[in-house]
């Protein structure tokens, strides 16, 4: 049966499908379902959670086949941890991220040049790229002594890699590194940006040799979307109300939240609260719903007034997924997600310096 046969049936009946063959595969198969998946897909996930969490579960478990309903690298990501037996699937493999298209191991070896030219990067410059990120930049981490980091440990990763080296290239996400920088009370003058399109990234040498942390113009294009006007907005429009904020926002975003902290973070916020309260949260809009379900004992207003939705991430809709649950019970190889071998030691190793930390 075709993706356009799929589209044809009811929906009744294609999640019935799904429930079907999730029955009949049992331990062979683990679905994995991302915070901003939709209702209709997160409903049959085994796990829910954030991609390194999601990662580390599939893992951790003997079942030969992962379907990762989520986004690419985040596939990526669960294919480097799992073993050499588990085959990782992604139900649509243009579910991509528009963040980990914003640097690439092109652009980021051109920059490791240019600031070879400008001091010894190797000796002198830690990279830190962020979960959000291809196999091929966690592999440029661990070649080059670097690692990576989440939004709820990026504090900890970055005071480890300046013990490391003077400097941090912390990439793709120019706003959670400086909101990281920000709350560590590094000073502005000492962080820079660099623009991939300019040379030595727009700056100067001088800059590049005061820097203390050299930030990649990258975003998430659902967080750029929050403004700190919303923020002024919905506290004239509600009296005492508490807004949370991903890192991912914008640096004026956050100094405007009362919370700052990853998805996990808000979420457990969120459950956290023991009376009444009014929250406006400044993250993706499924996630946000989904919490409005959970907990009709607040009011929880989506903080801004565009629909900021995770469009590669509402790719994966019950059709892929069926049709990749299809695939398994077949005998097929589906959407599978292979990072070479020789990328995937090199991206396991900046991975594992990673989970060292804690």
């Amino acid at each position: 049966m075709t993706l356009d046969d799929l589209y044809e049936q009811p929906e009744d009946l294609l999640l019935q499908g799904i429930t079907r063959l999730k029955t009949e595969l049992a331990d062979q198969v683990l679905i994995l379902g991302h915070h901003y998946q939709r209702e209709e897909v997160i409903c049959f996930a085994d796990i829910t959670g954030d991609s390194l969490k999601l990662a580390q579960q599939a893992a951790a478990t003997d079942a030969p086949h992962i379907v990762f309903c989520g986004v690419h690298f985040m596939a990526e990501t669960a294919d480097i941890l799992t073993s050499d037996s588990q085959k990782v699937m992604l139900p649509d493999p243009a579910a991509g991220c528009s963040m980990a298209d914003m640097a690439n191991d092109v652009q980021v070896s051109r920059c490791w040049q240019e600031l070879n030219t400008v001091l010894v990067a190797d000796a002198m410059v830690t990279p830190v790229t962020y979960i959000n990120s291809t196999a091929a930049l966690k592999a440029f981490c661990g070649e080059h002594g670097g690692i990576v980091c989440t939004s709820s440990n990026a504090e900890r990763i970055m005071r480890w890699a300046w013990g490391e080296r003077d400097k941090i290239l912390f990439f793709p996400d120019q706003h959670l590194g400086e909101n990281t920088a920000v709350s560590m009370g590094i000073a502005d003058d000492a962080m820079i940006v660099w623009d991939p399109a300019l040379p030595l990234g727009g700056n100067t040498e001088e800059a590049i040799h005061h820097a203390k942390l050299i930030l990649w113009k990258g975003f998430c294009s659902v967080h750029q979307m929050f403004q700190a006007s919303h923020a002024v907005t919905m506290r004239q429009q509600h009296s005492g109300i508490h807004i949370l904020a991903h890192p991912e926002c914008s640096r004026a975003v956050c100094e405007t939240a009362d919370f700052v902290g990853s998805t996990e973070a808000i979420i457990n916020h969120v459950h956290a609260a023991s009376e009444p309260q009014h929250f406006a949260i400044a993250t993706e809009l499924n996630l946000v719903n989904r919490l409005r379900i959970m907990h009709p004992e607040h009011a929880i207003y989506f903080l801004s007034p565009m629909v900021c939705m995770c469009s590669t991430m509402f790719r994966t809709d019950p059709q892929h997924l069926f049709a990749s649950l299809q695939a398994i019970a077949d005998g097929q190889q589906g959407n599978r997600i292979i990072v070479p071998s020789a990328q995937k030691e090199q991206a396991k190793i900046s991975l594992q310096r990673m989970l060292d930390l804690g």
